[in-house]
C-alpha cells in the first residue's frame, strides 16, 4: 500500500502568465507557496477476489473491468499512461475540490508519485510535475496553465518562471520572521462557491481580446512583489497593497473571473480593513484570501462571519510518500 501526500498551493502573482499559449511569446512568471492542506492518495493493488478489477472511491465509487470504462478522466489517462492494472485507489483532502487551490492538479501529482511507488520506481519533482502536466493538458485535454502542478510538486514559497524552454523552480528567499509575518498577515475565507478551473479557462478565453496588455502588467508585478519580500527595507504591507492591485487587473482578464457576489465579498473585506486580496484560482468562486494588518483582523473576520475561515501555515515539502509498504505484484497472463 502506497499513501502520498500533497498539498495545495495558494498564488499571489503573475496568474494567468502562465498559460503556455501566453508564457512561450511573452515569458511568465508566478509566485506562490504551499500551505498545509493536502490531499492524499491511498493506492494497492486489488485482490483478485471482486468480478471487478479496478476500483476506485472519489466524490463517486467506480468499480471496472476495463479501464477504458472508467470515467474519471486524469485516472483513466493516468493508468494508461503508467500501464497500472487492478488497483485500488482512494482519495481524501483537507479542502474542497473545485475551489481554485489547483486541487485537481496537486490530486494528479500525488497519484502519479503514488504510482510510481506501487511500481517500486522513484520519480524526482520534476518529473511528476512535467508528466502531471502531460497528463491534464494533453492527455485530458484540460484547459490551463502550468503553475499548480509545479507548485504541488515542488511546494515552498517560490518564483517559477516560464518561457519558450519550459520553467524553472527559485525559492523566494525570505528571512523567516519576515515569512512568518507574511502568514500572520494573510486570511482566508470559503465562499462555497465550487467550479471547474478549465470551465472558467474556457470561458475566459472567448472574450480574451486586449487580455494580453493586462497579463504583461501583471507578470511586470510579480518582480516588484518579490522585492517587497527579500528585501527588508520595503514595507511588508505593500504586499497587501500590490495583491489589490493585481485582483483588479485579473478582473479585466474575463468575464468569468468574479461575480457580483463575490465583488461584494471582496469590498467588505476593504472595508473592514484588509490592505488587497483576490480570490485564488482561475476565478468564479472559491477561496478569498485577504492581506489585513493585525489590528484589523476582528473587523475583516466580523464582516466576513458568513464564510468559513481557514487558519494555515505556509509548509515547504511539496508532494511525498507518507506510508509505503511495497507489494509483491504478478500480472495477469
Amino acid at each position: 500500500m502506497i499513501i502520498t501526500q500533497t498539498p495545495f498551493r495558494m498564488s499571489f502573482f503573475g496568474g494567468g502568465t502562465d498559460m503556455e499559449s501566453f508564457f512561450r511569446e511573452n515569458g511568465g512568471a508566478v509566485l506562490s507557496t504551499t500551505f498545509d492542506k493536502y490531499c492524499y492518495v491511498n493506492v494497492r493493488h486489488l485482490p483478485r477476489f471482486f468480478d471487478y478489477s479496478t476500483e476506485l472511491s472519489y466524490s463517486k465509487t467506480e468499480r471496472v473491468t476495463c479501464i477504458e470504462d472508467i470515467q474519471h478522466p486524469a485516472i483513466r489517462n493516468a493508468m494508461k499512461m503508467l500501464d497500472m492494472h487492478e488497483i485500488r485507489l482512494t482519495y481524501e483532502a483537507d479542502l474542497p475540490a473545485r475551489s481554485g487551490l489547483g486541487t485537481s492538479s496537486s490530486f494528479a501529482v500525488g497519484m502519479l508519485n503514488a504510482f510510481y511507488a506501487l511500481k517500486g520506481k522513484y520519480a524526482n519533482k520534476k518529473k511528476l510535475a512535467n508528466e502531471a502536466i502531460y497528463l491534464e493538458r494533453n492527455l485530458c485535454q484540460e484547459a490551463g496553465g502550468w503553475q499548480d502542478q509545479i507548485a504541488a510538486s515542488f511546494g515552498g514559497f517560490n518564483r517559477i518562471n516560464f518561457n519558450a524552454d519550459g520553467y524553472e523552480v527559485l525559492p523566494v528567499i525570505i528571512s523567516p520572521e519576515r515569512k512568518k509575518q507574511l502568514n500572520r498577515n494573510l486570511m482566508m475565507f470559503f465562499t462555497g462557491f465550487t467550479r471547474f478551473s478549465s470551465d472558467v479557462q474556457k470561458a475566459n478565453a472567448a472574450g480574451k481580446t486586449g487580455k494580453a496588455a493586462q497579463l504583461k502588467e501583471m507578470l511586470s508585478l510579480v518582480d516588484e512583489a518579490e522585492k517587497v519580500l527579500t528585501d527588508k527595507e520595503h514595507d511588508l504591507d505593500d504586499f497587501g497593497r500590490m495583491l489589490d492591485h493585481t485582483w483588479k487587473l485579473k478582473r479585466q482578464t474575463g468575464s468569468a473571473v468574479s461575480t457580483n457576489s463575490i465583488d461584494e465579498l471582496y469590498a467588505k473585506g476593504i472595508a473592514a480593513g484588509a490592505l488587497g486580496g483576490k480570490l485564488l484560482g482561475a476565478g468564479g468562486g472559491g477561496f478569498l484570501v485577504f492581506y489585513v494588518q493585525p489590528e484589523y483582523q476582528d473587523a475583516v473576520r466580523l464582516a466576513m462571519r458568513d464564510l468559513l475561515y481557514i487558519p494555515f501555515q505556509f509548509e515547504d515539502d511539496g508532494t511525498r510518500v507518507i506510508h509505503y509498504t511495497p507489494e509483491d505484484y504478478v500480472p495477469k497472463d
